[in-house]
């Protein structure tokens, strides 16, 4: 069980350095006027997001392994208040390849500073998530 844990602590930290970064580049690419600059953005933005698509599959797997095989959570309101966040993460991972799409045709219509604010929403996702794990309030 411990690899398992190990594992998907492993594949959440790496899929959240990509929910942290992407909208980081919508950040740059709402600002961007160079046609070659948002080009390259876009390149980066693109296999960022297919990397962390890659990365999410056993971050998640190895999380419901954990909860269906080896019970940990199973009943108790901490670990459906932790559900409800994944879901809400994967939500959010949704939006942005949605947004990236809207990028790419060029279709974009916010600013740079709706995606500054868009930026912090994963934070507070792994905020929750971590305190609800570490600290299982209920």
């Amino acid at each position: 069980m411990l690899w398992i844990k190990a594992l998907h602590i492993v594949f959440v930290a790496s899929w959240f350095a990509g929910l942290f970064y992407l909208p980081r580049i919508f950040v740059n690419l709402a600002m961007e006027t160079d046609p070659a600059a948002t080009a390259r953005l876009l390149l980066m933005a693109r296999k960022l997001f297919r990397f962390m698509t890659f990365i999410a599959v056993p971050a998640i797997v190895f999380g419901l392994w954990l909860f269906v095989v080896f019970g940990i959570g199973q009943g108790q309101g901490w670990m459906h208040a932790k559900l409800g966040v994944v879901v809400l993460v994967i939500v959010y991972h949704a939006l942005c390849g949605r947004i990236l799409v809207q990028f790419e045709r060029g279709e974009n219509t916010r600013s740079h500073r709706f995606y500054r604010i868009f930026n912090e929403l994963p934070v507070l996702a792994l905020l929750a998530a971590v305190l609800l794990v570490v600290v299982k309030p209920f």
